[in-house]
């Protein structure tokens, strides 16, 4: 593997302390384990499961690591329980499978594809298998985040329980195939903690003799229905899909996942020069959103026309892929799926920004000099330059072929990630100590309880004074459009938010029914928007203690919400977003604070 540029967010080296002892400090050695055939497969068998259930989530809701978590006896290996993550914000795996397993999960043992992260700030998974009794944990992989990657395996040790970790202490050739498939499952969040851009996969669909299109242009279809009908389940998994400015003009497609899912994946398109038409279906912003890349100063009148129906412009001085990945990435993106032609399919893998190709081969042939091919110049002269796909398989769709393959293998990140410790010598400027500014994002960053889209329900006045439990901050603050206006209609609009699986959907159908109903919008909303968000914010950090000690902790630095596309709640791209979140959380920290003093204070006074 090439050498990794460290680039760390300075809040990412100072990671929340371990949690305390949960039961009694117990001796955990460090075994070399020596299994049995018949042992070693029912760990493979059971590993399997957990990977398989950790994929389920896929194309529900995005971004999110995959986990799963499957509880069985230990000496009968039946399956007494099991869940996983269905998004960020909802209640992890090992949680769901401990609730489904009840007493039986006593002296069990658990099979996590991955290692579990902290998402709730307060150590939930391993509290959960601890306090259920869980005599052996066996891990696929270890965490691929730096500020993640060891700690839950350290605190489930310390509390006495085995834990067996593929490939350290599990290394028979009999778990290999549970270790590729633990790794497939996570491989969008292993690429974006190794090349700090999201996993990219390209997609295209050519006839046997290798055109995406006629010598005219004309290009529906080339696949077959099935084949077409992979590709909506291959969108649904992304967060994001590519297209180029000629894809727009030529073919106006509409790129949605059309797959029933709750999850629709963010629509790109790159642009150079901006010449794109006036009236496309990817303007309209009701059923997906729309971002598209262009150069600096490009067009300004097009790009106030498209702003005003929704869509979001982003200005690149050089516009080229890697630089659009790494937006995407600061954006939160794991998955990205390139859909362009091969004008821009070129210069993406020729960036190294494309790691999988997906290849639907129809059995026709169409000819023609000037047909498109999927892929355009490389500036290979020869085929010993040709780059060559790993881990292909090969699957019939109907009468058409798809192979697929990596064309960069998924990272083992073992030994490229380096510790606090090792920072100064990669990179003398920084000092883990350097903690002044914090920034959080998503809910895997080290401070990502901080966000609104965090697991935490709150209880907080509805209606009529009556009481009402929220799924989250993110959850009340959608919902609070509507809150208060006179209709049957915005009422069902509040329920619906109110139910919605994850944060993330509701952020997404509260921004759509705005969209869609502007005049059940409450009239104030963009003045009392500020309020509705710190009573949210305060009941939270209110609630739970143990969040309430970690925005203490952070005294005396500056708190960014790193979103890099909403310029009102977030720091923006170039910090040039207002951060509003982060400004209250601040205003919060200070009333806390002082809350605090006040009977310090008042007894030294005494005294």
């Amino acid at each position: 593997m090439p050498h990794l540029h460290l680039r760390l967010r300075l809040s990412s080296l100072s990671p929340p302390p371990p949690p305390t002892s949960l039961r009694s400090n117990l001796p955990s050695p460090r075994l070399t384990i020596t299994c049995s055939a018949t042992s070693a497969s029912h760990d493979v068998s059971l590993l399997l499961r957990a990977a398989d259930l950790a994929d389920r989530s896929a194309g529900l809701s995005s971004p999110h690591p995959n986990f799963g978590c499957v509880i069985a006896r230990k000496d009968s290996h039946e399956v007494v329980g099991e869940g996983f993550l269905y998004a960020q914000g909802t209640k992890c795996a090992e949680l769901q499978a401990v609730e489904a397993a009840g007493e039986l999960a006593t002296g069990g043992v658990a099979y996590l594809n991955l290692e579990p992260g902290d998402c709730y700030g307060d150590h939930t998974a391993v509290s959960a298998l601890v306090q259920a009794g869980i005599s052996r944990v066996v891990v696929g992989l270890r965490h691929p985040l730096h500020h993640l990657r060891g700690k839950a395996i350290q605190s489930l040790r310390s509390e006495g329980i085995q834990v067996h970790v593929l490939g350290e202490d599990l290394k028979s050739r009999l778990y290999e195939e549970a270790l590729k498939s633990c790794l497939t499952v996570n491989a969008p969040l292993l690429y974006r903690a190794a090349f700090r851009v999201p996993f990219s996969v390209l997609k295209y669909a050519m006839t046997l003799d290798g055109k995406i299109a006629a010598s005219s242009g004309h290009a529906s279809w080339v696949s077959s229905k099935l084949s077409r009908g992979r590709v909506f389940e291959l969108r649904g998994r992304s967060d994001a899909i590519v297209v180029g400015g000629n894809t727009v003009r030529r073919d106006d497609p509409q790129l949605t996942a059309r797959h029933g899912g709750s999850h629709v994946p963010v629509r790109i398109v790159m642009s150079q020069t901006f010449d794109l038409p006036e009236e496309a279906k990817l303007w309209n912003i009701l059923e997906a959103y729309t971002i598209v890349a262009t150069q600096r100063g490009a067009r300004k009148d097009l790009q106030k026309k498209l702003a005003a129906k929704g869509v979001e412009v982003v200005e690149f001085d050089i516009l080229n892929p890697r630089d659009v990945m790494a937006y995407c990435y600061d954006r939160g993106y794991l998955s990205v799926l390139w859909e362009c032609g091969g004008g821009l399919a070129a210069p993406a893998i020729s960036a190294g920004v494309i790691h999988k190709v997906y290849a639907f081969v129809a059995p026709k042939i169409i000819g023609g000099v000037n047909a498109p091919s999927p892929v355009g110049e490389l500036g290979m002269v020869q085929m010993s330059q040709a780059l060559n796909l790993v881990d292909v398989s090969f699957e019939q769709i109907g009468p058409d072929m798809l192979i697929s393959g990596y064309l960069q293998p998924i990272p083992d990140l073992s030994p490229t990630i380096p510790s606090a410790d090792e920072i100064p010598s990669i990179d003398p400027a920084l000092s883990p100590y350097e903690t002044n500014i914090i920034s959080f994002y998503k809910t895997w960053d080290p401070f990502g309880a901080f966000s609104n889209f965090s697991p935490h329900p709150i209880e907080m006045p509805y209606e009529n004074g009556k009481h009402a439990v929220w799924p989250s901050v993110e959850h009340y603050y959608q919902a609070h459009k509507f809150v208060g206006v006179d209709s049957p209609i915005s009422r069902d609009l509040v329920e619906k938010i109110m139910t919605a699986n994850s944060p993330e959907e509701a952020a997404r159908m509260g921004r759509r029914l705005q969209r869609e109903h502007p005049k059940l919008v409450c009239t104030d909303w963009e003045n009392t928007k500020i309020d509705v968000m710190y009573r949210a914010l305060k009941c939270k950090f209110l609630t739970y203690p143990h969040l309430n000690a970690m925005l203490r902790s952070t005294a005396g630095s500056v708190l960014v919400e790193a979103s890099p596309h909403d310029l009102f709640w977030g720091g923006g791209r170039e910090g040039e977003g207002l951060n509003y979140l982060g400004r209250l959380l601040m205003q919060l920290r200070s009333e806390i604070l002082e809350q605090e003093a006040s009977p310090k204070l008042a007894l030294t006074q005494s005294t």
